[in-house]
């Protein structure tokens, strides 16, 4: 256990973590040179086109006699459930910060989760090979936030492998090695799993006393589910067999278990027939922040789905579902997500690993409301609205918010963050006459959509945003109808303010008016509160001139034709139905106000 060190690598996103992480596996000879590319342990194709990390990725290497267990973990505030499993199952970790950008939001949320862990913290400067890097305010900055000496901060560049080897090493001098023993009954972490079609559930785990191995029998404590390891194993950074996992060592373990139910994120796997042996404390409850319904496009479609969410929540612990039946768009799921690029980097896995076309309706927040007689409901969507008449009053979620910003942008910033409902809180000075860090309080309704956008505008590129969830405050809010062709569409309902109904209305209206193909018949679409339409449009029919065969005669003969296609018109309005297609779905949800 002495020659082990389990580690991890915490950054915002986009300060080289997965970079870094390539030059440890060339630097130790992991993977041979020939199978060596950019961002090795970002499996997924969304992760290479995207360039972030989506996914925490366990790897082991060798190196000067060392077990070096490396996890890499994203920098997007979307996915910090992964980070916070990742910190659970190691002894210390390297703070990433860019030289070109110095301390970032992320970088404070993913260090407070690293503190609450009592790991130890390696500060280290990447990218310093790029023109525009500035060591020495990145150093201030880093001095500043940890607290630590000038000469405890490492220099390195991922790209380069400048510093590399000299991280490695301090790694193995200062991260301590595994906590455990080797002589106790069996207590292995499950931190991550994913399924197999020919070997079941195949659980990360951080075994934390004793050893596993293959053919082993081993017992799962939170399910009380009884099975054998089918094999056990290390991340190289590929599958590669052992013959067990011995204490300290993070790994792999086939369970050979197909119910997707029985294998949960947190649970403690021991020896079976062992009595008394005590649950590790797993991973606190993930609480999302953004509720959306998830529908297949073809109803008969519905069993498959199902399967694929399952598949999908055993690869992604953060996300949450529940069955969910609309009328307009059969049976589907009501689903929790941990903020909007986590919807989204949902749906497109679902598209591309399991094939399964979904529409999803418009995201809104958690909201409390208490009835008239007193009853307390977690609203998730418009149609849980209760009658306003029912209703004695309601609260919405209200965000924590961290906001990194050059000090010439803070000006923009705060006018943004007063035009979304944000509360003041303080200023800080990260470097003098340089960079701020501006905290506010805002609803997590007024963030959800574009403010991450709208920031980035503001600041040039240059802010970043960290957010944790306050508290609930009390609200007034209405639930906002969309009508097509006279028709409500329940998938582009949402909960909005009263106060800005009429600005939401007009603005998705328009949004529509401009996406919606044209038909041969015009397309009324109206906003509605209540009984009461508060904006509306019209998209213009296709015009065709029926009177062009005509070669002479009376002008009635004209009229008789014109009048007959007014008719047609009619008819078809009537009865008429607008299939809505994806993409105007889409333009609603991310048109900026």
């Amino acid at each position: 256990m002495n020659l082990i060190r389990d580690f991890c690598i915490i950054a915002h996103i986009d300060h080289g973590k997965s970079t870094l992480a390539d030059r440890f596996l060339e630097l130790t000879g992991t993977v041979e040179k020939r199978k060596m590319r950019a961002q090795l342990l970002d499996q997924m194709d969304l992760e290479q086109e995207k360039g972030i990390t989506i996914k925490l990725a366990p790897v082991r290497m060798l190196y000067k006699g060392y077990t070096l267990n490396l996890i890499d973990t994203p920098g997007h505030v979307d996915f910090t459930y992964e980070v916070s499993r990742s910190l659970a199952a190691v002894e210390g970790a390297i703070l990433l910060v860019d030289a070109t950008q110095g301390v970032q939001a992320q970088t404070l949320g993913n260090l407070y989760l690293a503190l609450e862990q009592n790991l130890t913290i390696i500060p280290v400067i990447n990218k310093i090979d790029l023109p525009a890097a500035d060591v020495e305010r990145a150093k201030r900055e880093i001095i500043q936030l940890v607290g630590c000496a000038p000469e405890e901060i490492l220099a390195v560049s991922g790209k380069t492998g400048e510093g590399v080897e000299t991280l490695l090493q301090a790694v193995i001098d200062r991260v301590p090695p595994p906590r455990g023993s080797a002589e106790a009954p069996l207590r292995a972490l499950i931190f991550d799993s994913r399924f197999d079609d020919y070997r079941g559930v195949i659980a990360s785990v951080r075994i934390v006393d004793g050893s596993i191995a293959r053919r082993q029998k081993i017992h799962l404590l939170g399910t009380g589910v009884r099975t054998e390891a089918e094999e056990v194993g290390v991340y190289s950074p590929g599958l590669t067999p052992q013959e067990s996992l011995a204490t300290g060592m993070i790994g792999y373990v086939a369970t050979g278990i197909k119910d997707i139910a029985q294998v949960r994120v947190g649970d403690t796997i021991t020896t079976d027939k062992i009595t008394g042996v005590a649950q590790l404390p797993g991973y606190y409850e993930v609480k999302p922040m953004v509720f959306a319904g998830i529908f297949p496009k073809e109803g008969n479609e519905y069993s498959a789905l199902r399967e694929s969410m399952e598949k999908l929540k055993l690869n992604d612990a953060a996300l949450q579902f529940e069955p969910e039946h609309s009328q307009a768009l059969g049976f589907g799921f009501r689903a929790g997500f941990l903020g909007l690029l986590h919807l989204e980097i949902t749906q497109e896995r679902l598209r591309r690993e399991y094939d399964m076309d979904v529409i999803v309706t418009v995201p809104s927040v958690a909201y409390r409301v208490t009835t008239a007689r007193n009853e307390a409901l977690i609203i998730k969507g418009p149609h849980e609205l209760p009658d306003p008449s029912h209703i004695k009053h309601t609260e919405e979620p209200w965000m924590s918010v961290d906001i990194i910003t050059p000090v010439e942008y803070v000006g923009g910033i705060m006018q943004l963050t007063a035009d979304r409902r944000g509360r003041y809180r303080t200023t800080e000075y990260l470097s003098v006459g340089q960079r701020a860090i501006l905290r506010y309080d805002i609803p997590l309704a007024a963030l959800i959509v574009d403010f991450y956008d709208a920031l980035k505008s503001a600041s040039a590129g240059y802010a970043s945003l960290n957010y944790e969830l306050k508290g609930y405050e009390t609200t007034d809010i209405v639930r906002l109808d969309i009508l097509v062709a006279d028709r409500p569409v329940e998938e582009l309902a949402t909960i909005v303010w009263r106060d800005a109904a009429y600005a939401a209305g007009k603005r998705i209206v328009e949004t529509l008016k401009d996406t919606l193909p044209r038909q041969q018949f015009v397309i009324k679409i109206q906003a509605a509160v209540g009984g009461k339409i508060i904006a509306a449009d019209r998209v213009a029919s296709f015009r065709k001139d029926v009177t062009a065969k005509l070669y002479g005669g009376d002008v009635t003969r004209k009229n008789k034709l014109l009048d007959k296609q007014k008719k047609g018109k009619k008819r078809m309005r009537a009865s008429g139905t607008v299939d809505i297609p994806p993409e105007a779905y889409l333009a609603v949800l991310k048109k900026k106000d």
